[in-house]
């Protein structure tokens, strides 16, 4: 399973994998070559296309040498380019859409029968994609979709057209599946949405986000809920009290600017304008103090001048944000954008998103450092960096989501899911070093959970406090973690 794109197919591609367990798969090993290979796609982006068909030209001596082989195309860009895949690459097998992704066993086995392509693209959603079986990739948490498409019309996004207007699903079906996911191990969870606090538009609750906030709050032995990602036009207050006053919801909010510039994002559709965004931050802030803000943006979009660019680095002042995830804009095929006049020159978008990378980057560290010396409680996490074996580093996220790698000293391994308090020691724009040993650990359910999915006996253990020793030195530059991602 080779996954592209946003949150929303990563959890995609978790349901993907259910569904072929379910129909007698297996997961193929690293190391051999697999029977099915499936690739959900993502269409936000210009690359793309070229990514995906460079990675089925590279597949293609490999399935002639392994005529048995299937190979599978899901996701954004199949809803998209349809049968284009199947013309441009003719030895894919299965194409499928975003609608219809519980089709996937069936075309597979239908096109081994019938030894012919098969391309199925449903134009509305067969089934919400929770009620599918799950192969999550995670132990201890989870993501939760509560709802799927879009209802705006941003002008540079492709989206809503692959992925249809927003589908609700009732708050019951939404809290079923977190107690499911709690008794299972699972102690931090995700609420996704292509905009996730639109929540409640198709149902008439125009607060309905906010008490599924405050809900799952109520359920016992969930330690954390995130969401992404919100839209600044619906971020209503009672959105902002129900995170400041609901212990389990983090501190931590991702709200998609796009552009600083008021003229921009009129041109971009995007329905709020720099003083709103600033306005939601505002509150964000005296509501919640310690809470880490990340956001989007886009560089160059057509008819940006240098004036307007100028407005999007005083929001970044002004907004002090954890960090951003920053595009250059590109054009999408199908977007209003795409064939707007006044498009800006290559370079100066590059030389306009160099000028913003470097004023986030800086801001990001700045922010960081006020951490060094702060004591931080971290749910360990698996595949988040590389362990470092000279200084015994794992690495954990804080409850603001701040990456950090902490050295485990002498107290002994935790496990991905378990808790441990650390104090940072060394910050970096894109992470934070904790190198002073750990000074408690909480063994979890969500820790006996990893154990059991490793094979590991399980012996539910009480909650451990374990004194570390103190690191000596300058902790070394480790590398930024990668990622991105878009509203839609």
């Amino acid at each position: 399973m080779r996954t592209y794109g946003c949150q929303m197919n990563v959890h995609d591609s978790e349901r993907l994998s259910g569904l072929l367990e379910d129909a007698g798969y297996a997961r193929a090993a690293e190391d051999t070559t697999a029977d099915i290979v499936v690739f959900n796609t993502c269409a936000v982006r210009e690359n793309a296309d070229n990514r995906l068909y460079g990675n089925l030209g590279h597949l293609r001596p490999v399935k002639d040498a392994n005529p048995g082989m299937q190979i599978a195309v899901g996701g954004c860009l199949a809803q998209k380019d349809r049968g284009e895949i199947v013309r441009r690459a003719p030895w894919v097998d299965v194409v499928f859409g975003t609608h219809n992704i519980g089709s996937l066993p069936t075309l597979l086995e239908r096109s081994r029968v019938q030894r012919e392509a098969q391309v199925e693209i449903a134009e509305s959603l067969e089934h919400f994609p929770s009620t599918l079986p799950s192969r999550r990739e995670s132990a201890y948490a989870a993501w939760v979709s509560i709802s799927v498409g879009c209802n705006n019309t941003c002008t540079f996004c492709i989206v809503p057209a692959l992925r249809g207007k927003e589908k609700d699903r009732r708050p019951g079906d939404v809290l079923a599946e977190v107690r499911a996911l709690v008794e299972e191990g699972v102690t931090e969870v995700t609420l996704l949405g292509q905009n996730v606090n639109a929540y409640g538009s198709e149902f008439g609750d125009r607060q309905a986000f906010s008490k599924l906030l405050r809900a799952c709050g109520e359920i016992e032995g969930l330690e954390r809920v995130r969401f992404t990602s919100p839209h600044p036009r619906d971020f209503t207050d009672d959105v902002i009290e129900a995170m400041a006053q609901t212990p389990n919801v983090m501190p931590q909010l991702h709200m998609p600017l796009q552009s600083g510039s008021s003229k921009v994002l009129r041109d971009m559709r995007r329905s709020y304008r720099q003083e709103r965004f600033l306005g939601i931050v505002e509150k964000v802030r005296a509501a919640m103090p310690q809470a880490a803000i990340t956001t989007d943006i886009i560089v160059g979009f057509p008819g940006e001048t240098e004036e307007d660019f100028a407005e999007t680095l005083h929001v970044v002042r002004e907004s002090r944000f954890a960090m951003a995830f920053t595009f250059q804009y590109s054009k999408r095929p199908g977007t209003p954008a795409a064939t707007m006049e006044e498009q800006v020159p290559p370079e100066v978008v590059k030389e306009r998103y160099q000028r913003l990378v470097a004023l986030q980057d800086q801001i990001s560290w700045e922010e960081n450092q006020k951490l060094v010396g702060r004591e931080v409680e971290l749910m360990v996490s698996e595949g988040e960096g590389k362990k470092d074996g000279e200084h015994r580093r794992l690495s954990g996220r804080a409850p603001d989501n701040r990456l950090v790698h902490f050295a485990v000293g002498d107290s002994g391994e935790p496990r991905p899911g378990d808790m441990v308090t650390v104090e940072v020691t060394y910050a970096a724009p894109h992470h934070l070093v904790a190198d002073s040993g750990v000074r408690n650990l909480r063994r979890t359910r969500a820790g006996d959970a990893w154990d059991a999915r490793q094979g590991r006996p399980v012996q539910v253990s009480k909650p451990d406090v374990l004194l570390g020793m103190p690191g000596v030195g300058v902790p070394e530059e480790q590398p930024a973690p990668a990622g991105g991602c878009c509203d839609a």
